[in-house]
């Protein structure tokens, strides 16, 4: 009897491929449609979390039920000595960490986000042992010959990451439009990278070295992904003492730049010592120094950096050490860094204001956050999906009249056009004004045009010589849409007028 038949075969490739792809884009449903066939049952493109049905889909158990008989089915012929290629030992495997994952996921929430994780029970993580049991029932099969050499602690590691992961993204990132899933999937990928087969076998231990920059509009839940990324990292598991090395222990190090001076800023980043400088009365640790190897450190409006600091924060990059003010030994950053700004870099960085060589250290990984315009734009009836679950946030039992309320003026008041200039931050103001007033009156200002933008700074005398020639230029480009023509009405000779056009300043121009 061959090792796997062809339906088997058909099943444990399409489980195999689900195991490692993206579970927030639409390649899943098709290789859950793959995997069933007939029974599949159609539902969303995306898999995204609402309020009135936050559990698993119906497919996926439906997966799980035809993937356990033919697991075990395919160990029996490997402990009757079946002949089994090396590509259908790999199924195999691939096949049984999918069974087992599933088979202890509600163990691993419960250790990771029911009671005993809120107490900090040091015993919850005790059904390790049972996992054990069942890895090497499946997976550690004398004379089998399995090819990838899977080892219990690192594979629970990983399913504990995983499970983290999934619920941070998932429950956190809301929104059932493409723009929300794939700001989904570009953080399950700043996670795991895009191929997490290698991720499993090294990249687990070196993703800190990676920095993580994430841009978008003001109010667009930049803190949320920097928060999702930072609480989802690979943290080993001590099998002697059954426990994980952050256990009680705080992983995310946030600093917001534009609340406070740049002193301040330093000192809380990089620590200082005592009479460093007038009111510093004792040693402080900074976050670099506090912020454990599996922990990130979070600079939130990274383009207010002071140019000072951004040369120490490009070392910090570079060597991996830094120094605490007024200290001449260097210490180390065993951490992962995410900044997140609402800038225009690339601007900044034409005009001063931002180091390049910064820039290129940190954007070895970036994640954009959409606009909530744009999810609308994608799916309007993500809305009333927002609204309620920022109901469920501010009036628990009585969100569902709430929500109906929010709605109710949103139509009335504000229109189905309305842009929402303010984003998640500005509609989470709205549930809570109508909530306590039944009012909600947008108090922000719109937004500057370029050309507004423009006479402002002139005026202020802010902008070089040097930027004022080319937004002049880039300007009259922006209404001839020839370089002939405006070289003409500038009086300018053609390649200079190429040369000064900015790019970034023209499809601002044009939309």
């Amino acid at each position: 009897m061959p090792f796997l038949s062809a339906s088997q075969r058909s099943l444990l490739k399409a489980v195999s491929q689900l195991g490692y792809c993206n579970p927030f884009l639409p390649e899943r449903v098709e290789l859950e449609r793959a995997a069933l066939g007939a029974e599949f049952v159609e539902g969303e493109p995306v898999w995204s979390f609402h309020v009135d049905n936050p559990g698993p889909r119906e497919n996926h158990w439906r997966i799980q039920g035809r993937l356990e008989p033919a697991a075990e089915q395919a160990r029996e012929r490997l402990l009757e000595g079946a002949d089994a290629s090396e590509s259908d030992l790999v199924l195999y495997e691939d096949a049984v960490l999918s069974l087992l994952y599933t088979r202890y996921y509600r163990d691993l929430y419960e250790a990771g986000f029911g009671l005993a994780a809120g107490k900090n029970d040091p015993g919850r993580w005790k059904f390790y042992t049972r996992f054990r049991d069942d890895f090497r029932h499946f997976l550690q099969i004398e004379g089998a010959g399995l090819p990838t050499g899977h080892e219990p602690r690192h594979t629970f590691a990983c399913f504990r990451q995983i499970q983290r992961a999934f619920e941070q993204v998932f429950r956190d990132i809301i929104g059932s439009s493409m723009p929300a899933a794939r700001l989904r999937a570009a953080i399950w990928q700043s996670i795991f990278t895009h191929d997490m087969r290698r991720y499993r076998r090294t990249l687990y231990a070196r993703m800190g070295e990676f920095a993580t920059l994430i841009t978008g509009p003001s109010g667009t839940g930049k803190e949320l992904a920097a928060r999702a990324i930072a609480q989802s990292r690979y943290v080993a598991f001590d099998e002697q003492r059954l426990s994980f090395a952050d256990d009680g222990v705080q992983s995310f190090f946030p600093i917001n730049i534009s609340a406070m001076p740049a002193t301040l800023v330093e000192s809380e980043l990089f620590g200082h010592r005592r009479g460093a400088f007038t009111g510093a009365v004792a040693d402080r640790k900074g976050w670099l120094e506090v912020c454990p190897e599996s922990g990130s450190v979070f600079l939130d409006e990274l383009g207010d950096l002071d140019p000072a600091i951004q040369v120490k924060l490009l070392r910090v990059i570079e060597t991996r050490t830094f120094y605490p003010v007024g200290d001449t030994a260097s210490l180390q950053f065993r951490g992962k860094l995410i900044t997140a700004t609402n800038r225009d870099l690339g601007e900044a960085m034409r005009k001063g204001q931002f180091r390049e060589d910064l820039y290129y250290r940190l954007c070895s990984d970036q994640v954009i956050t959409p606009s909530l315009a744009e999810q609308l734009e994608d799916a309007p009836g993500i809305l009333r999906e927002l609204v309620s679950y920022m109901a469920r946030r501010v009036a628990g039992p009585e969100a569902e009249e709430l929500s109906h309320e929010v709605m109710q003026w949103i139509e009335e008041k504000l229109g189905k056009d309305y842009s929402w200039p303010g984003n998640y931050r500005e509609l989470e103001q709205c549930v809570k004004n109508v909530l306590i007033r039944r009012d909600y009156r947008p108090s922000r200002a719109a937004e500057e045009t370029p050309l507004q933008e423009f006479c402002r700074e002139a005026g202020a005398g802010q902008l070089p010589v040097e930027d004022l020639v080319s937004w002049y230029v880039t300007f009259v480009y922006s209404q001839t849409g020839s370089y002939e023509e405006t070289a003409r009405r500038l009086g300018m000779d053609r390649r200079t007028v190429k040369a000064k056009v900015d790019p970034v300043l023209l499809r601002k121009l044009r939309n």
